[in-house]
């Protein structure tokens, strides 16, 4: 059932929502990583929050998180957490609130169980591989929720910060299929948006995104009714050598659909 796994994910998020949002509140420093992504306290110390917390519950787990180095040590556990502290750090800084916290616990190259925090909104999105998708919103009460059923006229959505050309073109090519031009939204919001509803399709063709910016919001959308996988069609695996995500991925409401559109 993994019910301690979620509430332990849960608690990770929001003790780590706390130091967020502080950080947030005040005049903060930006470092620039070697990858040439921006850094902040913000990010260090909810990766550390997060990581602490975890392993105090379950000491036979292994982490892959954006902010910890990484180490082969995590290919010799059974199950893996895939952190992205602060998913979004370039909305972060910009100060847009689009940014989230994302959770993911890896078994056998599967994610089983997700978890995005949107700490600007004080909603909470999770997911249990098997048990459908939720959203906690902010007055504590808890909705199932489900992908549109929508064929034609789809709801779009693109990167605020990463737009890319060939996805410009992508989204001209299939213009019949949607609804005007996409939405910018940031960082894991937009597994989000899809998997409540309010968006239907979403395509990334470059090769910045790695394993946390994507494993929780994967399994969410596919609980909530939608699909996400590469754009050849093949479903991703996760805790790999290289996290890079190198060909993009698609996401959607309906595989059938978009298979006949493509």
């Amino acid at each position: 059932m993994l019910t301690k796994e979620l509430e332990a994910a849960l608690q990770a998020a929001k003790k780590a929502e706390v130091k967020i949002l502080e950080v947030y509140a005040e005049p903060f420093d930006v470092e620039i990583k070697e990858d040439n992504s921006p850094v902040t306290k913000a990010d260090k110390m909810a990766d550390e929050i997060i990581r602490a917390h975890l392993s105090s519950l379950f000491p036979e787990d292994g982490f892959l998180t954006e902010e910890s180095t990484d180490t082969a040590e995590r290919f010799s556990k059974k199950r893996i957490w895939i952190v992205d502290p602060v998913d979004g750090t370039k909305e972060f800084v910009s100060r847009n609130g689009e940014f989230t916290t994302n959770i993911a616990l890896c078994e056998s190259g599967q994610i089983i169980l997700g978890v995005i925090n949107v700490p600007t909104l004080g909603k909470t999105y999770y997911a249990i591989k098997g048990q459908g998708a939720f959203r906690i919103n902010k007055d504590g009460s808890t909705d199932r929720i489900h992908v549109s059923d929508k064929s034609e006229g789809l709801i779009t959505m693109r990167s605020i910060s990463f737009f890319k050309p060939e996805e410009e073109q992508y989204m001209a090519k299939h213009h019949e299929h949607f609804d005007g031009d996409p939405r910018p939204v940031g960082a894991a919001l937009k597994f989000a948006a899809l998997a409540e509803g309010s968006t239907d399709f979403f395509v990334r063709l470059s090769s910045g995104t790695k394993e946390w910016d994507v494993a929780p919001g994967d399994l969410l959308v596919h609980e909530a009714g939608g699909f996400m996988c590469e754009p050849d069609g093949k479903e991703f695996i996760y805790n790999r050598k290289d996290v890079y995500n190198r060909k993009g991925y698609l996401m959607g409401n309906k595989l059938q659909d978009w298979m006949l559109i493509k």
